[in-house]
């Protein structure tokens, strides 16, 4: 199979993503790519308590994320990328491998406006999500995926709320 889904969510692994999204997409893998859980094993330990035994978790930074994209793009079975913010996701596409971005939960903290229930965006990761879309990828937001996808336009301009 192949990454099914590239999602932003600044939870990274939680349940809506193991059981809301890896149940029905059938996923056998998880790839987390994040600087800081990928230095530390207490972190890792932690997120990999929260998936099932049958569910594989692959820890990476940004930099190694990049390189071992194929392997997970060519594993037989079905996987799912995570990244906590945006910049890290930005890598990745920069790689070329991404081409659509799902926009999952980026919650309040100052600076931020409330775009939709789950996601708060700072001018600068505005400008960075038109960024994304900008180099051909699709990006939308989605927090479960019996959810209406909502397209980029309607996300930034807050039509969606």
């Amino acid at each position: 199979m192949t990454v099914e889904l590239f999602r932003i969510d600044d939870r990274l692994i939680h349940g809506q993503v193991v059981v809301g999204w890896g149940q029905p997409l059938d996923i056998g893998f998880i790839v987390l790519v994040d600087d800081t859980v990928a230095a530390s094993d207490w972190e890792q330990e932690l997120y990999r308590m929260g998936v099932p035994p049958e569910m594989e978790v692959y820890f990476h930074s940004a930099t190694d994320a990049i390189t071992a994209l194929p392997k997970y793009l060519a594993d037989h079975r079905r996987g799912i990328l995570l990244t906590g913010d945006i910049a890290t996701m930005q890598r990745l596409v920069n790689g070329g491998v991404v081409t659509t971005v799902n926009v999952g939960g980026i919650h309040s903290k100052p600076g931020r406006v409330q775009r939709l229930r789950y996601v708060f965006l700072s001018p600068d990761e505005e400008a960075q999500l038109r960024g994304l879309a900008a180099n051909g990828v699709k990006v939308s937001a989605q927090d479960v995926p019996g959810a209406r996808a909502v397209s980029l336009p309607d996300l930034l301009n807050g039509s969606a709320l």
